[in-house]
This record gives structure tokens, sequence and C-alpha cells, in this order.
């Protein structure tokens, strides 16, 4: 039996309206939330894997389950670390595209012509974490302390030999230890830092200065001996190991860091916002872990104090490059 046509049509507009109550919901919230959420991208200046890279991938994790942003980690290497951060200098100014950047920032400027200023082009939003630069010898070394190794090369001018990587702040560092404590010892470049370590180990060298990440578990294992670091101050980690300004060169501070900036005119609130949540992020005892399981050692300066320090490694390292003449790899 058929039914009415009026009744057909009665049927067929109740589920037309159940159709716009069941599926209207929906698609408002798909609008809603499409124009609530926000996208952070990090520029890594370097390639995946490193150290820079693995800090900002455990951060931005972080950061996106606090805030309920999504982060992405880009990684965008050449050129020393200048392509990518070239391409954050032309980012919008809205806080959604920042920098992972480490002294090369400030050290580039000093050996190439670019296309950014660091200290005009940007703006600091937190240093972040630390890396101690170490001096190092191999465990079987007759030299225990930095006094002994420095006394040793006033004794034999131009024989001992120190390994690096040149061009960055183990480089600097070196060539502001041998003005500071008066000594002539050789530099011996290396392509990184894992040959340079490989001919510590083979005694072919006399020492390296490095960066302490990696290095740690070869100096517990007394494959290596570190001498003294590079940092201001010792570290809560690394409270046994000497600084260089501690033994005899007060003012000494060559420290590896990793920081975070943006474009420059990115709102002052916004800048602000992000500070709180990377050092709140950075703050999280599993997060902290993590990076000091990296010889990540978290520090959170912030804001016009971070710009204080990049002001303060452009002129210092500036200074440094230009006497010692150190070009450009």
């Amino acid at each position: 039996m058929k039914a009415p046509r009026q009744t057909l049509l009665h049927l067929a507009a109740i589920a037309a309206a159940l159709t716009v109550v069941s599926v209207g919901p929906a698609v408002l919230a798909g609008k809603a939330h499409a124009q609530t959420s926000r996208t952070i991208k990090i520029v890594v200046p370097l390639p995946a894997g490193g150290t820079a890279d693995i800090l900002a991938r455990i951060l931005g994790e972080q950061v996106s389950h606090d805030r309920g942003v999504t982060v992405v980690v880009e990684n965008r290497p050449g050129a020393g670390a200048i392509i990518g951060t070239e391409a954050v200098s032309r980012a919008a100014p809205d806080g959604n595209t920042l920098l992972l950047t480490a002294p090369a920032f400030v050290i580039s400027p000093h050996l190439r012509k670019l296309n950014y200023d660091p200290l005009t082009g940007f703006a600091p939003v937190c240093h972040l974490t630390s890396t101690p630069t170490v001096i190092l010898v191999n465990g079987a070394s007759p030299y225990r302390t930095l006094a002994d190794l420095l006394d040793a090369a006033r004794a034999r001018p131009g024989t001992l030999t120190m390994a690096t990587v040149p061009g960055g702040v183990p480089h600097i560092a070196f060539e502001m230890l041998r003005r500071a404590a008066n000594v002539d010892m050789t530099l011996v470049p290396f392509a990184g830092g894992a040959p340079a370590v490989n001919a510590l180990l083979g005694n072919h060298v006399t020492a390296v200065f490095l960066p302490y990440a990696g290095l740690a578990e070869q100096v517990k294992a007394g494959r290596l001996r570190a001498l003294a670091s590079a940092a201001p101050t010792r570290s809560e980690q690394l409270s046994e190991m000497p600084t260089v300004a501690e033994s005899g060169y007060k003012g000494y501070e060559a420290d590896f860091w990793n920081g975070l900036v943006v474009p420059a005119n990115t709102p002052k609130e916004t800048v602000s916002e992000l500070a709180e949540w990377f050092t709140a992020a950075m703050r999280v005892p599993e997060v902290k872990a993590k990076l000091v399981a990296q010889s990540l050692y978290p520090v959170g300066i912030c804001g016009a104090d971070f710009g204080a320090l990049l002001r303060k490694q452009y002129e210092a390292f500036g200074r440094v490059i230009h006497e010692a003449n150190i070009k450009a790899e």
C-alpha cells in the first residue's frame, strides 16, 4: 500500500532536519577549530639528528602538549647555518616562525657577508641551554690540570698541539686562551669533533677543545680527561670540572649555547608568551632529564638578558676573529 504523498513529504522534511542537526554542529566545530588552532615552526639551520635538532624536538613536543598548539621542526641546513637563518629573517613577524640558533649566529657575520644582521634583524626569545666547551686530553696523558698543560706549552713553545673545528666557538675559545695565558700552542684543524677525538685517542694531538656534548661517556670511562671548561661558572651537573676562569683567567668565557629568536618586529607580548612556553617546558622534570642526557643544561635566560649575551659575544668573538685573522672555511 502506497503512503499518501503528504505523508512522504512530511517524512522527507523530518529526515532533512535530522541531517542538519547531526552534521551541522560537526562542521561548525571544525571551522571553529581551524580559526583558533596555531602552528609554530621551529627552523633548525642544521641537519637532523644533531643536538640542536634533538633540543627542538624535545621542547616542541612538550610545548605542543602543554599549550595545545602544533609545533613543527624544519631542518634547513647549509652554508654554516646561514640558509635557515636567512629564511627566518624573512618570515612574517607573527611569532609562528622561530629559529633555534647557536653561537654561529654571532660568529658568521664576522666571517662572510650576510643578508641579515643578527642583532637588528631578530628579536631574542630565550637562551635555552648551554653545553660547556671543554679542554680534554687523553686519559693516559701526564697533564692532569689546565696549569699542567699550559706550563708544558710554555716550556716547549710551538710543540704542543690543540685540535678543534675551525671557525666555531672552540676555535675562538682556543685563540682566547692562547692570548690570555700567553702560550704558543699549534692549532690542528679537523672537519668535525669525531675525527679530532680519534686523533686524541691515538695520541696524534696533545689536547682537543670541543663542546662537551657526546663526550661525557668517554670521560666517565677514563678514555678522556677533562681539564677545564670555558663556561663562566661550574654547572650543577659538572660540579667537579673547573672552569678556565677559576684557573686563573678571570672573565674568560666561551660557552656553547642554544637559543630561540624570532624575526624583528614580532610583538613584544608574543615574544614574552613564547619565552614563557619554552622555559616552562624545560622545567618539566622528564624534559630536563632528557636534555641533561644530551649534555644540554637548561638556562632559561630570556628577552633583553639574552639579547645582551648575543651582543656581548658578537663583540668579543668579533675582536678575536679579526685579531687572529680567522677565515671562513
